[in-house]
């Protein structure tokens, strides 16, 4: 991810020494911006993804009709309204990419907590450099944007994979939409000295914050048992404490324990709050099965995976 002023891109697609920006799969890129910085009317974008420099550029203009972008011998035509509906579906094709190029979701064979037979893997703990954590954090940023909007204070990850994901994921809201949002995760165990001491790390929460839980992945839901209390038993007041959601980074969409209902419908079910994901495993099929060269989920794969859902699905 880089920050440039729209100058910047100019001189480099003017010198030619910019021409394709394959990390976002958006070739010639640079000679579109060119193209708008020489208006003179934007100074300064940043820029992670096509998708947030429109939206950026959507909020400055605040019009319906963005720009017209001519590019692979094509005219992009972007709006307010149906860049929104184009925007979601590439920011999920982009992620599932981006969690196989981290090797984080896997297919194969694999004995889940549950004891399940799994085809597929979903290991958060594999994000291990700081550029991936930093592009993790804007995605998940924009999954709590569009899900929650700016109405929260604080990010919780519960201890040990939900830490990085809160830390990174504050860091990426504070750039791409301009609020502070603190982060706090619990600690396995309660530390018993120094300033710090106490159950929590990082912000403490109090009666007044809103929050929204941000985890890798919940197969049962049995995560949030733990979680819950732990973030009501800062409040000094019942209701003092307001959790406006949880956001995971995929929905495996099966069957959560016992009930035919999936992990994330068990916990809005339970607790009253919203559990969404960045994406589904109907969104990963679609995008590496139905719309790829199945090279990465084959028809041998695909076959184990419908046999899963056949028996473990949500229904």
């Amino acid at each position: 991810m880089f920050t440039y002023s729209l100058d910047c891109f100019a001189t480099l697609a003017m010198s030619r020494t910019l021409r394709v920006l394959t990390k976002f799969r958006f070739a010639k890129l640079a000679d579109c911006f060119a193209s708008l910085a020489m208006t003179g009317i934007l100074r300064k974008i940043t820029v992670c993804h096509c998708e947030i420099f429109v939206q950026k550029i959507v909020a400055i203009y605040n019009s319906n009709i963005l720009c017209i972008i001519h590019d692979f011998s094509i005219s992009l035509v972007f709006s307010t309204k149906n860049y929104h509906n184009n925007n979601m579906e590439q920011y999920k094709k982009e992620f599932i990419n981006f969690m196989i190029e981290c090797q984080v979701l896997k297919f194969g064979s694999f004995t889940l907590k549950s004891g399940r037979q799994s085809p597929f893997f979903m290991n958060a703990g594999a994000y291990i450099t700081g550029s991936q954590l930093f592009t993790l954090g804007k995605y998940y940023a924009q999954a709590i944007h569009d899900n929650f909007g700016d109405d929260f204070d604080v990010l919780f990850g519960p201890a040990y994979k939900g830490i990085p994901l809160a830390v990174a994921t504050s860091i990426a809201y504070s750039q791409l939409y301009g609020k502070e949002v603190k982060y706090c995760s619990d600690r396995k165990e309660e530390k018993d000295h120094g300033a710090d001491k106490g159950a929590l790390l990082g912000y403490k929460i109090k009666d007044g914050d809103r929050v929204v839980i941000i985890e890798d992945v919940t197969t049962s839901g049995k995560s949030i048992e733990e979680t819950y209390p732990k973030i009501k038993a800062q409040e000094t007041t019942e209701g003092g404490i307001k959790i406006v959601g949880e956001i995971v980074s995929l929905n495996r969409m099966e069957k959560a324990g016992d009930s035919d209902e999936s992990a994330l419908d068990t916990i809005t079910k339970k607790y009253g709050f919203p559990a969404k994901a960045i994406v589904t495993m109907q969104d990963v099929i679609e995008e590496l099965y139905t719309n790829g060269d199945k090279s990465i989920i084959t028809d041998q794969i695909k076959a184990e995976i419908d046999k899963y859902y056949a028996e473990y699905g949500a229904k």
